[in-house]
């Protein structure tokens, strides 16, 4: 996936906000952390991944996905940029962005992706 389609994808979301983190760009929704990609490794930042799935992921995809020590004791997984699908980065941020953003953004979210697809 190349920046601008992780842009893209990031923002599509209702409430997306753009910032930086560590001088690269970062993404909250309603205020909370989103995602952001890391300078260490060009790595995505992904929230909302049970341990056990992030077990799964780094073990099928080594070469996407990963974890440092900091984020071992955290349900999160790295996954390098220029190795993650579109698709699967999308999927990824459904999953935090129905935790972070209010009930009712979701919910009309929800329906326009109904209306939609």
């Amino acid at each position: 996936m190349t920046p601008e389609e992780m842009r893209e994808i990031a923002l599509s979301f209702p409430g997306a906000e753009e910032g930086m983190s560590y001088g690269r760009p970062s993404f909250k929704v309603n205020g909370k952390f989103f995602t952001r990609l890391r300078a260490e490794d060009n790595s995505m930042v992904l929230l909302e991944v049970p341990f056990d799935e992030r077990e799964m992921l780094i073990e099928a995809e080594p070469g996407t996905f990963h974890f440092t020590a900091h984020y071992k004791d955290y349900p999160s997984v790295l996954a390098r940029l220029e190795h993650l699908h579109p698709g699967s980065f999308r999927a990824f941020l459904e999953r935090r962005f129905r935790k972070v953003a209010k009930k009712s953004v979701v919910k009309a979210w929800e329906a326009e992706q109904a209306a939609a697809g």
